[in-house]
């Protein structure tokens, strides 16, 4: 049944298919579709707006018209069904859920193709965006997690042999990502999956010193007790070793 109402309306024109504002709509309402992002049902959306804020070229508004009405049992069985593919939560085209398979030790060795030992990538899934990772993934399940600032990868040039390796990996900035979302978030994955360890690595700057503390307070929300090691990294690119002093215990 059609009647009159408030729905959001996107604008293909102006939506570039950042993917924004596909988490910022709780009901799954809308989905990136052939680079671009579209209400994929009109009783999926409920008028509200939670999501027009998140759209950084202001295709996202409200209009009026007839459209069917917002079904919320409809969302749920959508959220349901979004919730048992890990490829279907993601915002972002790219985001799609991936486990990489390291080769063999042999089979790495009779590989004449493959780089050097320095120049080994050692990610092993993929995403790797705080904002874009499924709270469920199953690489975070006993995982031994790094949280990186995501200048840090650029500054230090052994991120994959000193820091990556034998970890799952979340980035993240902790100046320009929503704070409260963030701890929100970390707080439900430290909640849900049974994380060994966490490292933090920040850089040496005024603006990464927030992430150990957004770290530590998801770890009081979720009600979970962990010593924390953290890594701050020198943007000196002098010669000399990238990585600073080591803190451990941060919480």
């Amino acid at each position: 049944m059609k009647i009159t109402r408030k729905i959001i309306e996107i604008d293909q024109e102006k939506c570039d298919g950042c993917g924004n504002c596909v988490p910022a709509c709780a009901e799954g309402a809308i989905k990136i579709i052939d680079g671009k992002a579209k209400v994929i049902g009109d009783r999926y959306c409920d008028g509200l707006g939670a999501c027009i804020g998140d759209c950084p070229n202001g295709a996202l508004s409200i209009v009026e018209r007839e459209a069917e009405n917002f079904d919320e049992k409809a969302v749920e069985q959508l959220l349901a069904q979004t919730a048992s593919s890990e490829e279907a939560v993601s915002g972002c085209p790219s985001a799609g859920v991936q486990i990489f398979s390291k080769p063999a030790p042999e089979q790495e060795k009779n590989n004449l193709t493959a780089p050097k030992e320095s120049g080994k990538s050692e990610l092993g899934h993929w995403p790797v965006q705080i904002r874009l990772i499924p709270e469920g993934a199953s690489f975070l399940n006993d995982a031994d997690l790094l949280i990186a600032a995501d200048c840090v990868p650029v500054a230090c040039p052994d991120f994959h042999r000193d820091l990556l390796k034998g970890r799952a990996v979340m980035i993240g900035c902790p100046k320009f990502d929503p704070r409260e979302e963030t701890v929100n978030k970390l707080a439900r994955i430290f909640k849900t999956c049974s994380i060994r360890r966490i490292t933090v690595a920040i850089m040496d700057v005024p603006c990464c010193s927030a992430l150990p503390g957004m770290v530590s307070k998801a770890l009081e929300k979720s009600g979970t007790n962990m010593m924390v090691k953290q890594i701050v990294v020198k943007r000196n690119p002098s010669g000399q070793d990238a990585r600073g002093h080591q803190v451990h215990g941060v919480r």
